[in-house]
């Protein structure tokens, strides 16, 4: 389906450009959104006409995005979530769990705003980017933790798996093995002097 973009689309183009995209994007996200008209000679004739104001009303949209952008760029929200040993989530991260936490720390995003390219599916520290305008974005930082200290942690750059996992083998009880030892033998080296002459 041949279209007119209201605004600039992300891959797609500019406003004012005519795209063809598929039907079903179309008429599902781009028509009912008011992001694009069918491309036809009544709208063009619209367009047209209405250009200069939708171009003064999508500047507008941006300088208000470039200022909200300030307040958001380079926050960082702690989430705290249940996890496996390994560090995989029970369940996932979703959008309103970063929005929520956003706007609970005075950024004023919406879900729509936030761009995730794969779910959050364990602890970590994550890029996440907002678009608060199709020509606006920044980024946060999502830490997803099991407690409070271990965001802390992995706020100064320490991954705590790899800590964690570290920590059990230098510590802890381990055996002496002897290959050649019979079994219920003790080795002669942990023996003291009174057993080893009897």
């Amino acid at each position: 389906m041949q279209i007119i973009l209201l605004e600039r689309i992300e891959k797609l183009g500019h406003i004012g450009d005519e795209v063809s995209v598929k039907d079903g994007y179309a008429r599902n996200f781009l028509l009912p959104n008011k992001k694009a008209l069918r491309a036809n000679d009544a709208n063009r004739k619209v367009f047209e006409a209405n250009r200069a104001r939708i171009e003064s009303e999508n500047a507008a949209r941006r300088e208000t995005a470039q200022n909200d952008a300030g307040s958001v760029e380079g926050k960082e929200v702690v989430l705290i979530r249940a996890s496996s040993n390994a560090g995989q989530l029970y369940g996932s991260v979703s959008v309103r769990d970063i929005v929520d936490a956003l706007v609970a720390a005075g950024a004023p995003v919406t879900k729509a705003m936030i761009v995730l390219e794969r779910p959050i599916k364990t602890i970590g520290v994550f890029d996440v980017r907002v678009a608060l305008h199709p020509e606006v974005s920044v980024n946060v930082k999502v830490n997803v933790a099991r407690s409070t200290d271990e965001a802390e942690l992995q706020s100064k750059g320490v991954d705590v798996i790899d800590a964690m996992f570290d920590g059990d083998a230098s510590g802890g009880f381990t055996e002496a093995y002897d290959p050649n030892a019979e079994p219920g033998e003790i080795p002669a080296d942990l023996l003291d002097e009174d057993q080893a002459e009897a």
